[in-house]
């Protein structure tokens, strides 16, 4: 799973001029299934934007994560982040799960973010989505789920 993650002032997603979500202070989360990608990357992907600590504390260090503070997030689907476009014009997106299985384990992320007492914002899986939002500090990190074992790296 690839993840890019933003700490935002506020965000929302509107789909065919309707707000289907929207928060104050908090991340805005674009979340890409590749193949391959288990229920392990699912609870690695989890574990590490619930705990990622880049909220600042009293004294100003990134040192808070989403469970430490009161904050929300807005996870959106992007199978986007898996195309490769080192060769040609055009990004090729063979290494994004299919639609199917992608949504499921988009919709099970989303769902596992909650159980841990999380409000959680989506958009719409599939649709054509506007987002926006207002990024603080500018804070965007990058993550990706640990390479399987015997993976080509």
């Amino acid at each position: 799973m690839k993840a890019v993650v933003q700490r935002v002032l506020e965000a929302s997603v509107t789909v065919d001029g309707q707000r289907v979500s929207e928060m104050g202070p908090g991340l805005l989360v674009l979340l890409g299934v590749g193949k391959g990608d288990t229920d392990a990357d699912l609870a690695w992907m989890v574990e590490k934007l619930a705990l990622l600590r880049i909220f600042e504390d009293a004294d100003g260090k990134m040192n808070l994560s989403l469970e430490d503070t009161s904050k929300q997030l807005i996870v959106v689907s992007q199978f986007t982040l898996y195309g490769d476009a080192r060769k040609g014009r055009r990004p090729s997106f063979i290494d994004a799960m299919e639609p199917v299985a992608a949504k499921a384990l988009y919709e099970r992320a989303c769902e596992a973010l909650r159980k841990r007492g999380l409000s959680v914002g989506t958009g719409i899986f599939g649709a054509d989505m506007k987002v926006a939002l207002i990024n603080d500090g500018p804070v965007t990190i990058l993550l990706e789920s640990p390479p399987k074992p015997g993976a080509p790296t």
